[in-house]
């Protein structure tokens, strides 16, 4: 069982960077792979970026690479999500979620637990 709770989400200006953190609990945090997914009102949830177990391997949205960065820290059972250039369309409830695989998914239903989102809007 893992527990998550995301932060870092908040208002900011097209251009503007935020860094989201996410933080579980749980002893074997370091064997599960971790995913960032997002959704925006009125559409369906969908994957931004995700990152193996050992952190070795992530995978990215077209929409977003380049501009977003995944990484984990297994030691401080925390992951994140460096967000830089932000955009208008980046604007969504931001989650983290987890799977007891060594191998990251971009796929929603390949994850087994989830946080409960932050916001993040981003101005015009």
């Amino acid at each position: 069982q893992v527990y998550i709770v995301e932060s870092g989400g908040g208002l900011v200006q097209a251009g503007d960077s935020l860094r989201l953190s996410c933080a579980a609990s749980g002893r074997t945090f370091g064997r599960y792979a971790m995913g960032w997914f997002r959704q925006a009102p009125g559409k369906e949830r969908e994957a931004v970026a995700a990152i193996s177990w050992s952190g070795g391997n992530t995978y990215y949205a077209d929409s977003v690479k380049g501009r977003f960065t995944i990484s984990r820290d297994n030691a401080k059972q925390t992951m994140y999500l460096q967000m830089n250039s932000l955009k208008p369309e980046d604007t969504a409830v931001y989650y983290c979620a987890a799977r007891p695989r060594s191998i990251a998914t971009m796929r929603r239903d390949d994850y087994n637990y989830w946080g409960q989102g932050t916001q993040v809007t981003v101005a015009s």
